[in-house]
């Protein structure tokens, strides 16, 4: 089956994210927690990892995770790999524990809240379990998270970083940092608590559960001009699903440019040019061909308008040989040396 691409490089963040398989639990009691917490440990002195935020819910677990090297894979291997095989053995159970692969979303850490955001998230993740007691519960009283060691230093394992995720604040690491960080959670809290949806009380919280990449415009150009680079080392059948669509846009364009350059046009001449003219059918099918952005992407950007008969002028263009068609502009955008 294809594969997600993983772009890896130094310094690079992540909120990782896996849930068991068949949606088993993983952590079946206090033991099992403290031992991939142990796990977690090692693996942060192999690989050099600091943890930012975590989090473990019995079925699944969440990290806000920085790679000084560029190792998230190698050091993903190990950690769910060892601490598998440390479960099975302890249970008598056989087999995978985790549900395919677990999903690394990049995190821009350098601009804007987004780091902070994410560690939020993670920390706020027990109180969007359905059914849970606002009134009863405290999240500082979850004893597999991180956020009860932002709150007291003392306790805090060595491979816990605190910093990032409060300076996104504007906050310190002293005690007055780490009270106020306490009366943002609770905030947070009393927002979910009065809420019909609280998993939706930060529009940003979507982008984290289904996106690939979390940050501004400059950091996702950056992020989209890491994964080409990486496609450009592999097949690119071995990546799939919203990766390989956000490469494609950027190979579109890519395509679009050689096209117009290619045919002596300018973007201008796009704008000038009817809706159906020869050459912009001619860069279409250039871009069709070579990437699976969608049919709406090419049409906006070539400002081809609803162009109906899309396909079938497509196929027309390569196959007839009158000069109506596109023959010309064909002729010259197939002859481009990709």
């Amino acid at each position: 089956m294809p594969r997600k691409a993983r772009i890896e490089y130094e310094g690079a963040v992540y909120h990782v994210m896996c849930r068991g398989n068949r949606q088993q639990a993983v952590f079946g009691d206090e033991r099992d927690n403290q031992q991939f917490l142990d796990t977690l440990g090692e693996v942060c002195i192999r690989c050099g990892w600091r943890i930012h935020a975590y989090v473990l819910m019995g079925n699944h677990y969440h990290l806000l995770l920085e790679t000084p090297s560029a190792n998230l894979v190698v050091g993903m291997q190990w950690l769910q790999g060892t601490y598998t095989k440390r479960f099975n053995v302890r249970h008598g159970e056989r087999g995978h524990l985790f549900q395919g692969r677990y999903k690394a979303l990049l995190v821009d850490g350098s601009v804007g809240d987004y780091f902070s955001t994410v560690g939020g998230y993670i920390h706020l993740n027990p109180a969007r379990v359905v059914g849970y007691d606002f009134e009863k519960s405290k999240l500082d009283g979850y004893a597999w998270s991180s956020f009860p060691a932002y709150l007291k230093r003392v306790e805090r394992p060595e491979w816990l970083c605190v910093d990032r995720v409060l300076g996104g604040l504007g906050l310190a690491d002293s005690r007055e940092g780490r009270a106020q960080y306490g009366d943002y959670v609770d905030l947070r809290m009393l927002e979910m608590m009065h809420s019909s949806e609280p998993w939706k009380i930060d529009a940003r919280w979507a982008a984290i559960r289904r996106g690939w990449c979390f940050g501004d415009a400059s950091f996702r150009k950056e992020m989209l001009e890491r994964l080409d680079d990486r496609l450009e080392s592999r097949r690119r059948e071995s990546f799939s699903g919203e990766d390989m669509a956000k490469h494609d846009e950027v190979e579109a364009e890519r395509l679009v440019k050689a096209g117009l350059q290619t045919l002596s046009l300018s973007e201008d001449d796009l704008e000038r040019l009817i809706k159906s003219a020869p050459a912009k059918y001619a860069i279409a099918w250039l871009v069709r061909r070579n990437t699976s952005v969608r049919t709406r992407w090419i049409k906006e950007r070539l400002n081809m308008g609803s162009a109906t008969n899309f396909a079938h002028y497509l196929n027309r263009i390569k196959s007839s040989g009158r000069a109506e068609w596109g023959s010309e502009e064909f002729q010259k955008i197939k002859n481009i040396n990709l």
